[in-house]
């Protein structure tokens, strides 16, 4: 199941903190590792052109199997050349199962072991997705990652619910690696287990046995405590290969980028830097800023001094951004979302330049001190 175009590098192992510095090598180029991918659910990244991305400092990005199946279909997609070709992006491309959405929409979605149907957000049609289907739309998508179909347990659930979950998930696995003939596209497990030390240990196991080119962590951060998430990264750890990549599904807030690294996380993703930017909320190193409020109706600074995101540097104002949110100008969107991915990007920039040098539980510390968690 390893693929040998998707080759995995460990460089260096931080000797504060155990977190790894790697690189990871696609058809569409490298991705150096810890690293933040922003998500473009409709193939594209709210608010910013693919231009705007490549400003940001963004290397991979994502999209969602789901909402692209629902629209434009995977079929047209595939016609246009792929995603790559579709959404005007020439750096690697990650997708999800589209199994997240799938099992969220509670009430409308009927689980079997052959897989699941549900009716669409958009017309009320009804679906079906098996494992099958789903490497079929993730290969006619093309993006150079693609996630396993799996099931992703609620939180909270009980112990019954949530093996249930992950040992449909472990079949549900075999049959994604069956019917998986894209050879230039890498494909990557999803460890289940909801937040049961035990299931989580055993589905890491399983999944690692499968030798597959990459793992992915789903069911947590669903609503869970974040102490409890790190405690099942920690018990799982060591179950998971130290040769492969471990991508933590859905989780970017900047305490989390850094304590995942930390536990040896290598790939997250996260909608939360530009779903906070268009309600005016922007991210800094001394902690979150909402642009809309009063207090900085005449603050003539920018987001955050020294700040290289193109808002910043060009030399916008809190005080303009704050009229842009209230009057509700698209503007204000696309520069605060400039500014939260940027930061998120330049955050794990740090990350790996900490790791490099032996400091991350340093770094994490400073981080800390000056507020930028709150």
């Amino acid at each position: 199941m390893r693929n040998p175009l998707f080759p995995f590098e460990v460089l260096h192992v931080c000797k504060q903190s155990g977190a790894r510095l790697g690189r990871l090598h696609t058809p569409h180029g490298v991705v150096d590792t810890p690293c933040y991918m922003p998500v473009g659910t409709q193939a594209t990244v709210k608010a910013m052109t693919p231009r705007d991305l490549l400003d940001t400092g963004a290397n991979i990005i994502l999209a969602n199997t789901y909402h692209l199946y629902e629209r434009p279909g995977h079929a047209l997609v595939k016609e246009a050349g792929g995603l790559h070709a579709f959404m005007h992006w020439d750096r690697p491309i990650l997708t999800d199962s589209g199994g997240f959405q799938v099992f969220s929409l509670a009430g409308t979605n009927h689980i079997h072991d052959d897989g699941v149907d549900f009716r669409s957000t958009i017309d009320g049609r009804k679906h079906y997705f098996t494992p099958e289907l789903v490497m079929e739309i993730e290969q006619a998508l093309g993006p150079d990652i693609a996630m396993a179909f799996d099931e992703c347990a609620p939180w909270p659930c009980d112990e019954t619910y949530a093996r249930a979950a992950m040992d449909r998930t472990h079949r549900w696995v075999k049959r994604c690696i069956a019917s998986h003939t894209r050879e230039d596209q890498a494909l990557f497990g999803i460890v289940q287990g909801g937040t049961y030390k035990n299931l989580r240990i055993e589905s890491a196991k399983f999944l690692s046995d499968l030798d597959m080119t990459g793992y992915s962590i789903g069911g947590l951060s669903v609503g869970e405590p974040k102490p409890l998430m790190y405690e099942m990264l920690e018990e799982m750890m060591p179950y998971m290969p130290a040769d492969k990549p471990r991508y933590l599904m859905g989780v970017g807030s900047p305490d989390c980028l850094v304590e995942g690294s930390i536990r040896g996380i290598d790939m997250f993703d996260c909608v939360l830097q530009t779903r906070i930017a268009r309600n005016g909320l922007a991210l800094t190193s001394y902690g979150k800023r909402m642009l809309r409020n009063a207090t900085f109706e005449h603050d003539f600074t920018p987001i955050e001094e020294g700040c290289d995101c193109y808002a910043c540097r060009s030399g916008f104002t809190r005080a303009y951004i704050r009229h842009l949110v209230k009057c509700k100008e698209i503007l204000a969107a696309q520069l605060i979302t400039a500014h939260n991915l940027r930061f998120s990007l330049r955050l794990m920039e740090q990350v790996r330049q900490a790791i490099a040098e032996d400091r991350l539980l340093d770094f994490r510390k400073q981080l800390i001190e000056q507020g930028a968690f709150d």
